[in-house]
């Protein structure tokens, strides 16, 4: 064999060795360094990057900002925690957000490291906002693996053994117009699924014990699910009518990927709460809770915080990398690169019969692989096959949906249109090499 080709082989044998096997591997591959959607992994083979470090770097990967502003902060402060000593860099980021991102009149923002403890404190902030215990979540949801975000989360391959999971949480259907939509349009399928919303209120949980219903605009690891936008209109009617705060997680549809800072900013909806992490700092540990400030403060204190959250070098990368998303407009980034990836996709779906449904907003693109053109005969097989040639051919893409059978664009949204089409034909060669 030869020796530059067993450096892979040795670094994933050395992964099988050290770290426990229930840290899933998504797409076969290695890396050991990245720039813009380039990953060149441990045999020096440049790999195209449709994963994005799953959604992390809309910027692309080692953006120039944001490489200087970590290495000026790092030589600066490194940590002193911010519940022990205030600093302005924590002040900049957070002010910026509340501007990006205004929730009512007043906004204020609350700093985390990851999306799953945006999660874990916008349900304490609701909570303790409404005095009410109960959370309503969606089939087909994911909200992190702490504990409660675990609980929130659908696909019960994330849970297996990890139970009994936190109270007071209820789950409904997600409404997926693929599957249940036939033969309504979609103002007449949101009204059906907001009439047995108000239902549930009578026979699972009384509204006046909700503090809050959390969803995602766009389902990430769900498959891409898009809310019809009069259901989520409708929804935030009902929250408003029993005092029930709407979260809205965007941890992996923000920051450009839809085309707009929010996703939400496409349906005309604006939150109490919502939740962020994932691109919003280049790849650095950085998260948000954001919400109406009269929410925000209901808190009592020391019950939010934490050692870490705000780090400076984080919040350094995230200031740069907002910087720089404002001036090369990741948002019409977001959104050529998602016309161009759903023209495609539905060429090939008028080509390939295995590809159930084209489905996504803006750059946040994905496919559904089924069975004999049925929506209910997921073809995971198909999807695991895919993923595994496309690496072959030097394409990380990776998968999602609870049946494993959906194909997902998260590739960063400074990928050259060239580049962006060879990955597209890798995807289009595999299909025809796998279904023939």
């Amino acid at each position: 064999m030869n020796t530059t080709l067993e450096r892979s082989a040795e670094l994933l044998q050395r992964r099988k060795q050290f770290v426990p096997n229930a840290i899933g591997i998504f797409n076969p591959s290695t890396a050991v360094s990245a720039k813009g959607a380039l990953i060149t992994d441990a045999d020096g083979k440049e790999m195209i990057d449709f994963a994005g470090g799953i959604g992390v770097v809309n910027a692309g990967h080692c953006p120039a900002p944001v490489v200087e502003a970590i290495a000026r902060q790092a030589a600066t402060m490194i940590h002193c925690s911010f519940n022990v000593a205030t600093y302005d860099l924590y002040m900049q980021l957070a002010e910026k957000l509340a501007t990006l991102f205004p929730h009512g009149d007043h906004t204020k923002v609350m700093l985390t490291n990851s999306g799953a403890e945006s999660v874990e404190n916008a349900i304490k902030i609701a909570r303790q906002a409404t005095g009410r215990p109960a959370i309503i979540c969606y089939g087909g949801a994911f909200h992190g693996r702490t504990m409660m975000a675990m609980t929130l989360t659908s696909k019960v391959g994330y849970k297996i053994g990890c139970g009994p999971f936190a109270p007071e949480v209820y789950r409904i259907p997600f409404p997926d117009y693929y599957r249940y939509g036939t033969g309504l349009n979609l103002d007449e399928f949101s009204d059906i699924h907001l009439r047995e919303l108000e239902d549930f209120f009578h026979t699972n949980v009384p509204a006046s014990q909700v503090a809050a219903i959390i969803i995602e605009p766009v389902q990430g690891e769900g498959g891409f699910n898009v809310i019809p936008q009069p259901y989520l209109q409708g929804l935030r009617k009902i929250c408003d009518k029993y005092g029930i705060l709407l979260i809205l997680d965007e941890v992996q549809s923000g920051f450009g990927r839809t085309g707009k800072w929010a996703a939400y900013q496409h349906f005309g909806v604006v939150p109490d709460l919502s939740t962020w992490a994932k691109s919003m700092g280049s790849g650095m540990p950085i998260g948000a809770v954001i919400g109406k400030a009269a929410i925000m403060d209901a808190c009592q204190p020391s019950t939010i915080g934490g050692t870490y959250p705000g780090n400076p070098v984080c919040c350094a990368a995230a200031i740069a990398t907002i910087e720089y998303m404002e001036r090369i407009n990741i948002n019409a980034m977001g959104e050529n690169i998602g016309k161009i990836v759903r023209n495609r996709f539905n060429q090939m779906k008028q080509q390939f019969p295995a590809i159930g449904d084209v489905r996504g907003l803006g750059a946040m693109m994905a496919f559904e692989l089924v069975k004999e053109e049925d929506p209910f005969q997921p073809d995971a097989d198909l999807c695991k096959k895919l993923i595994s040639y496309c690496a072959g051919q030097g394409l990380i893409v990776i998968s999602a949906g609870v049946n494993g059978n959906i194909i997902r664009v998260l590739s960063p949204l400074v990928i050259e249109e060239e580049l962006l089409n060879k990955g597209l034909d890798i995807i289009e060669a595999g299909l025809a090499a796998l279904t023939k």
